[in-house]
């Protein structure tokens, strides 16, 4: 292409000369001028957005980059030049001792206009100005982590994953964006309401924590001399004063990078690095856009403005990128205007609704002698998104007053737990459990961990809410509880009153010696409780730090197979976790001549031993799925199996999943007590250890981790609780398993890997192939298993065309375990090695964690 090439082109209505189309801006690669303008308008609808109404400062390369070793000459540019088009968006910024007229990118002519002068690198504040021209207070908060000599990429990435901790539990989520240059930009979102003053003395006390944790990894300040093998955490980008490089913006460099929003998971991929800009144009033309919880993806109001205010030709009210036009007036806008409901199952309220906020009853002040406000429904629900929490709703003025709680409800008049204020939530949304899709604002699944009714004695708008709550029979709650929600000026506390009601009687649980519960007044007769149907409580996965602040017991963990004892009069029941009845398989376990008389229910889990007294999932693979009597007596023989009890939730007709944890353990001592002798079965012990002592424990013996349970908590039936934490020593994940590449050599005959998915809309999505980790007796095994469900089709929704060559295809319903190394970028088990099946699972149990 010729270098003086010339093109005049109409942009939205306004003429522009394009000249020197084919000249070279990035030598190294052979990048043109065209080039350069295809991409910005490839990126126009992401760019803008992420810069609209803020003044720029641009970074001019008139006669290209240059190379590493020749760098072109760049100009720094602020004030418009007198010969620049009238039409360009501006603003008039009256500094101490000047006046500047700064350009603003408000529509795709003005970026093209400063492409076409080779103003490469766009840089920004992180404040907008308003339609006058009157700078506004910050909309965004960002740190540029900047690695130092012998550090690089992931090490920033490293600071910005510690980073996002602190951040998330101030209610922010940060979005990362790889600069283009050397390290990485961290975003988040801000209302408006702060002083750049503040908000960077904020990032400034952020950096300082995080060197202060970290001193080997991370440094707050500029001098060079301390940067070495350390990433910079640069918190003055958020200074009034300071420009920042917009997202999606070129870069000035050899290569044609781009400053590029990106996700958490690519961040996970060891071989991340910087995009360039034929990579970003792709990205874009997938139509996501990873900024767009901060920039919004649309414009504010005068962001289509021109010429001095006239609106640019054909321009309207922003759109919503084809999501449902949903109107909702006063207290439910915000809930409706975070959501899409074309892409989460949350429920929507209808166009209008009856509330719209403007009650005044309510938020009147009470008054001596005014009865107490009646109250009505309140739920609380699970929701494990990116941090588990529970989240307390309330109604009142027709919606769900809503509160986040990140520690859960308080168990005790003891510890207040913070509350954190949540936008109302609609009528309907007391019913809802289900996955919001990843991606969409709190992605994650919801459960109902108690719902039912409260009275109110006092509701003080924004201020104080005392409330008596009465749960459903097995509920989280665990009957009816006294709650006060106080605003002390800077965040919300929920608080278990001191004073609770009287609730209803239940059966008096036994003592943990098994005599009578002696009592001061003369014994009443006690109904026994019918025994309930029980499931699995089901623990979380967690970390140590996680565990400050409670009262935490803690076990071995043991890899096995989940199981509920049921004893009745003359049977003992065996079921796993998904409802299987496994009573058949393991008969050493099932005579009743050797539990204690009386009905009970009993939890634990079924455990074979390999050498050295280790547990070995392997060894217990061969007690599976056996149905025939010969084959489960003589696999019996060769595999016995012990049953490690942990848990007592009834017995002698009391119900006792409602008490505490250490008062559980008491009654399950008691009752293990009173075994027959030489019986397979062991309590699993509650270690008085610190922790790290017994993960390094669990690790000599080949153990899965340590179980940490809060010693005052509830059974939560067939729920998954927080009061519960794994400590894992490897990384597992269940899969299922979707077809089979062949084997060769030794191999031949067999197969030489599985090919694996997680369950997504009825497909599998593909998350990689496992061929160690079987030994010989699986393989043959396996194949004969998986023979039989050969399908013609592929059950996978994105295998690689390489994964899926000479591949046989079976029906996606065998569960299987895995250990691996770490999620590559692409989703991607890194190096894993085969577990064994879980029959005690079903396809529906498989999800990617949080």
């Amino acid at each position: 292409m010729a270098g003086n090439q010339k093109e005049r082109v109409t942009v939205e209505g306004h003429e522009l000369t394009l000249t020197n189309l084919g000249k070279i801006i990035y030598p190294e690669t052979g990048t043109t001028k065209a080039e350069v303008l295809e991409y910005y308008a490839a990126v126009a609808p992401f760019l803008i957005p992420a810069a609209a109404n803020r003044p720029v400062t641009r970074k001019r390369w008139v006669n290209g980059v240059g190379t590493a070793a020749n760098p072109g000459e760049v100009f720094f540019q602020k004030n418009l030049e007198s010969s620049v088009p009238r039409w360009i968006p501006r603003a008039t910024i009256h500094h101490s001792d000047h006046t500047n007229d700064y350009p603003m990118v408000n529509n795709l002519a003005t970026l093209t206009w400063m492409a076409q002068i080779a103003s490469l690198e766009i840089h920004v504040p992180q404040w907008q100005v308003d339609p006058s021209g009157t700078p506004l207070r910050p909309d965004r908060f960002v740190l540029d982590l900047d690695p130092g000599p012998g550090a690089g990429l992931p090490e920033c990435v490293e600071v910005a994953k510690l980073a996002r901790a602190i951040l998330q539990d101030m209610g922010m989520e940060p979005v990362p964006v790889t600069s283009g240059s050397k390290g990485i930009h961290l975003y988040t979102g801000l209302e408006g309401t702060l002083k750049s003053e503040q908000v960077s003395a904020f990032a400034h006390e952020l950096a300082r924590a995080l060197e202060a944790d970290h001193p080997k990894l991370v440094v707050s300040d500029m001098k060079k001399s301390l940067r070495s093998g350390k990433v910079l955490v640069d918190w003055s980008q958020n200074s009034g004063n300071k420009t920042t490089i917009v997202p999606y913006s070129l870069r000035g460099k050899p290569h044609p990078t781009v400053a590029a929003p990106r996700t958490w998971d690519e961040l996970d991929d060891p071989e991340l690095s910087h995009l360039e800009f034929t990579e970003v144009m792709d990205r874009v033309g997938t139509g996501e856009d990873h900024f767009a919880s901060i920039s919004g993806r649309h414009l504010p109001p005068h962001a289509e403005e021109n010429d001095g205010g006239t609106p640019a030709e054909g321009a309207g009210p922003p759109t919503t990128g084809g999501r449902e036009k949903v109107t909702v007036e006063g207290r439910l806008a915000k809930y409706v205007g975070m959501r899409d409901p074309s892409k989460t199952p949350e429920p929507f309220p209808a166009s209008s609704v009856s509330s719209s906020g403007t009650a005044t009853a309510s938020s009147d002040q009470p008054r001596p002698g005014d009865p107490a406000p009646p109250g009505g429904i309140f739920v609380i629900q699970e929701h494990h998104a990116r941090r588990y929490h529970l989240d307390f709703r309330l109604e009142h003025d027709g919606v769900l007053v809503s509160w986040a709680l990140p520690r859960g409800v308080p168990d005790t008049p003891d510890r207040n737990n913070l509350a954190v204020h949540t936008e109302d939530h609609p009528m309907d949304y007391a019913n809802f459990a289900g996955v919001i899709p990843k991606g969409e604002y709190g992605g994650g699944t919801v459960s109902i961990w108690d719902r039912g009714e409260f009275t109110c004695e006092k509701w003080r708008d924004g201020k104080e809410v005392i409330a008596t709550l009465t749960g459903e029979p097995g509920g989280g709650l665990g009957g009816t509880k006294r709650f006060a929600l106080i605003n002390t000026g800077d965040r919300w506390l929920i608080h278990l009153m001191k004073e609770q009601p009287g609730g209803r009687k239940k059966a008096a649980a036994p003592a943990p010696d098994g005599k009578a519960a002696v009592d001061a007044k003369p014994p009443t007769a006690v109904e026994p409780e019918p025994m309930p149907g029980y499931t699995p409580m089901l623990a979380s996965a967690g970390t140590t730090g996680e565990l400050s602040g409670g009262d935490w017991l803690y076990e071995l963990k043991w890899d096995g197979i989940r199981a509920i004892i049921t004893g009745t009069e003359g049977r003992i029941r065996l079921m796993s976790r998904n409802g299987n009845d496994l009573t058949a398989a393991y008969p050493e376990l099932t005579d009743r001549s050797c539990w204690p008389d009386g009905d009970f229910v009993a939890d634990g889990e079924i455990v074979a031993f390999g050498k050295g007294g280790k547990p070995d999932f392997g060894r217990l693979q061969q007690r599976m799925n056996l149905v025939k009597a010969a084959d489960i007596e003589r696999a019996r023989a060769s595999v016995p199996v012990q049953l490690m009890l942990f848990d007592l939730l009834y017995h002698r007709g009391a119900d006792l999943s409602r008490l505490p944890f250490r008062e559980r353990r008491e009654h399950l001592s008691s009752f293990v007590d009173r075994l027959s002798e030489g019986y397979p079965l062991r309590v699993s012990e509650v270690l008085d250890h610190d922790v790290d002592d017994l993960l390094a424990v669990a690790a000599e013996l080949g153990l899965e981790g340590v179980m940490a349970k809060k010693a005052d908590s509830r059974y939560t039936v067939g729920r998954r609780s927080r009061s519960w934490i794994k400590l894992k020593l490897e990384r597992s994940q269940e899969v299922v398993v979707g077809g089979w590449r062949p084997g060769a050599g030794a191999r031949s005959g067999t197969f030489g890997s599985l090919l694996l998915g997680i369950p997504d809309g009825g497909k599998l999505r593909y998350v990689g192939r496992v061929g160690s980790g079987f030994s010989d007796w699986q393989l043959k095994d396996i194949l004969g298993k998986l023979q039989p469900r050969a399908t013609k089709d592929s059950p996978f929704l994105d295998i690689p065309r390489e994964d899926a060559a000479g591949a046989t295809w079976v029906e996606p319903d065998l569960v299987a375990e895995v250990t691996f190394g770490e999620w590559t970028g692409p989703g991607r088990l890194r190096h894993p090695v085969w577990k064994g099946w879980r029959p005690d699972k079903s396809p529906s149990d498989v999800t990617l964690p949080n």
